[in-house]
């Protein structure tokens, strides 16, 4: 494992140690949630006012396993050391900070590969459908690639084809036959969202197996609905919550 020298965290000002707290947070939730696999997908963070250095997923980890003190700092004067010591941790770094950059509203970034939403991009024409509420908190905020990326996953580039694919008003992109990309403006809203779509792609892999035609919900509605959730609000308390599930089980992630 990439030795990271982890920081005291009593050291750290308050927002630093925060920021740190909720990303391990999140991590952990991932596995309590069946959205991780293994220990090769990452989450990042931007530290406020500095924007090209990023807080991420330790090498190496399984994430049942992350702590705050244990996610690591990572930015542009790291290279060298890094390609030496961990070639995986800087692959990540320059796949989520074009993301970062592209994007003021992406302070955090989670590529993940969930069983549900990674077989829904796995389909041919495969497209999540607005046919339950969780899915209507994606209308028209949704993105594809067509074509799998394979070892392009790995090449300078990606960091750069995922803005390119998000856009300007995307949060969620389904990357074909990969996994899928969450953005949002805190660790909540994109851990909160990364969840309601894989909930949303599970439903609708249910109501596919059925046979039967699905009932979308009405563009008029469903874009009224997603209006309604544009707060952060109910992200932040549901983030809350289940940290607190976190905490009453025992979860040593805050150390």
């Amino acid at each position: 494992m990439y030795d990271v020298s982890p920081p005291t965290l009593a050291e750290l000002d308050a927002p630093r140690r925060r920021v740190r707290v909720d990303l391990a947070a999140a991590h952990r939730l991932a596995v309590m949630d069946d959205l991780h696999e293994g220990t090769w997908n990452h989450m990042s963070v931007v530290f406020p006012g500095e924007g090209d250095r990023l807080l991420m997923t330790p090498a190496d980890t399984h994430w049942s396993e992350v702590t705050a003190s244990g996610l690591v700092e990572v930015g542009p004067d790291d290279a060298d050391r890094l390609r030496d010591a961990y070639d995986g941790l800087w692959v990540a770094y320059r796949i989520h900070y074009p993301v970062h950059a592209a994007r003021a509203d992406a302070a955090c970034m989670i590529h993940l590969h969930p069983p549900h939403a990674t077989a829904l991009g796995a389909l041919a024409g495969g497209r999540l459908e607005f046919v339950d509420q969780a899915s209507l908190e994606f209308y028209e905020r949704v993105a594809y690639s067509d074509a799998y990326d394979g070892a392009g996953g790995f090449e300078m580039d990606q960091g750069a084809a995922i803005a390119r694919w998000l856009g300007d008003h995307a949060t969620v992109l389904f990357l074909r036959n990969h996994g899928i990309v969450v953005i949002g403006e805190s660790i909540a809203a994109a851990y909160t969202d990364a969840y309601l779509l894989e909930r949303a792609c599970r439903v609708q892999l249910l109501a596919m197996a059925s046979g039967r035609p699905a009932a979308p919900v009405p563009a008029d509605a469903a874009r009224a609905m997603r209006s309604e959730g544009e707060s952060l609000s109910y992200r932040e308390r549901h983030f809350a919550a289940m940290k607190r599930v976190l905490a009453r089980d025992g979860s040593d992630y805050e150390r």
